[in-house]
């Protein structure tokens, strides 16, 4: 696996924050060496990614071009990209029986609070999203610069949840 892109998917419930956050990041810092995507279990009808998310990631100079809300049924399709690695970024998603996916990929959690349910009002829940970001590149730096034998289909699953207590 450390010869090829390693391909990754984070999960949410929504597919709004968190999992838009961490697809775009890691898709930022990726080193050619991970592509990442991001899922709901349950977005809404329409749903969007959320607006203070594209705020900080545009502020952090992130693309969040042709981002959108995607439902996790797209990644288990039969033509959906093979996942290497699932990780779940909310507590909600981690407790919900996931599809197959085919090639069975190690999976982790990495739990972060909700920036959109903080209480207060926008400059508050902005300062919410402005601290998830780098909560998340920690760990996705971490990922990024594992050696090559880390990443080896039988410790990746290891790895990755290993990170989540970093």
């Amino acid at each position: 696996m450390a010869d090829r892109v390693i391909n990754v998917l984070f999960l949410c419930t929504h597919n709004s924050a968190r999992s838009i956050v961490a697809e775009t990041a890691l898709n930022h810092m990726a080193k050619g060496r991970f592509r990442a995507f991001s899922a709901g279990s349950s977005p809404r009808h329409n749903q969007q990614p959320n607006p203070l998310a594209l705020k900080v990631l545009h502020n952090a100079d992130i693309s969040t071009e042709d981002l959108r809300s995607k439902s996790w049924d797209e990644f288990a399709a039969a033509d959906a990209p093979p996942m290497h690695l699932v990780i779940t970024v909310c507590d909600n998603a981690a407790g919900e029986v996931c599809p197959y996916w085919p090639g069975q990929p190690a999976t982790a959690h990495w739990g972060y609070a909700d920036p959109s349910e903080v209480p207060g009002d926008e400059a508050e829940k902005l300062e919410a999203f402005r601290l998830t970001l780098p909560a998340i590149r920690r760990r996705l730096d971490l990922l990024t610069n594992l050696p090559p034998e880390k990443l080896e289909r039988a410790m990746v699953q290891q790895s990755a949840r290993e990170l989540a207590r970093s």
